[in-house]
């Protein structure tokens, strides 16, 4: 599947032929160099292996410096795989917007949705709590409420929805339209929400024709 790594930037609103305003997301995606070409020769399968950004190389291992060396290009901040992506292109060389999307193509955002740290239940699975306060609930507006039965099971069940860790997960997104491709400044303007706080990293994929 085709794609690029990208960093996304914010929301907009774009005005089409139509006239209808759109609200997109805007995410920068400078040329991705080409690091590693698995073949199936070598490797059982086909794929590209790409980087974007760049990392100093104290911060890069040593292992990952002599694969970069490899390809003659500076250290990466990320390094992503997209398999079946056949193109002409030999390692080293550089994979633009324009070289995968096209304008009014589906897509498919993958990325890491906003941490929001330890959470109770109303926002984390969206409980209504206890709207009555007049009953004697003076502190359980908020409150989860049973979590299990009595002398049997005895115990919480595996899966009850608790307080907790909120945010985070890998998340992806799919059939996006892509709306507008500003190549001159690397720029793609992607219909809706993609997952990600400002300037986090984000894998567009194509979609399947």
């Amino acid at each position: 599947m085709k794609g690029i790594i990208g960093k996304k930037i914010g929301m907009t609103s774009f005005f089409n032929e139509a006239g209808k305003n759109i609200s997109c997301t805007v995410v920068e995606a400078e040329p991705n160099v080409i690091t590693q070409i698995k073949t199936e020769d070598t490797d059982g399968y086909y794929a590209l292996q790409l980087g974007y950004g760049s990392a100093k190389e104290k911060n890069t291992s040593k292992q990952l410096l002599g694969h970069f060396a490899k390809t003659k290009s500076a250290p990466k901040r990320k390094l992503v795989e997209f398999r079946d992506m056949e193109m002409e292109k030999k390692e080293g060389d550089t994979i633009t917007i324009e070289d995968v999307f096209a304008e009014g193509d589906a897509v498919h955002a993958i990325g890491s949705s906003k941490g929001k740290g330890f959470q109770g239940v109303v926002k984390r699975h969206g409980f209504r709590g206890v709207g009555d306060a007049t009953h004697g609930q003076h502190n359980r507006l908020r409150a989860p409420g049973s979590i299990g039965a009595a002398s049997y099971p005895a115990k919480v069940m595996k899966g009850m929805r608790m307080g907790g860790r909120t945010g985070g997960n890998r998340i992806k997104i799919k059939n996006l339209e892509v709306v507008k491709i500003l190549s001159d400044k690397n720029l793609l303007l992607i219909k809706g929400a993609i997952p990600g706080h400002k300037g986090a990293l984000v894998i567009i994929e194509r979609a399947k024709s």
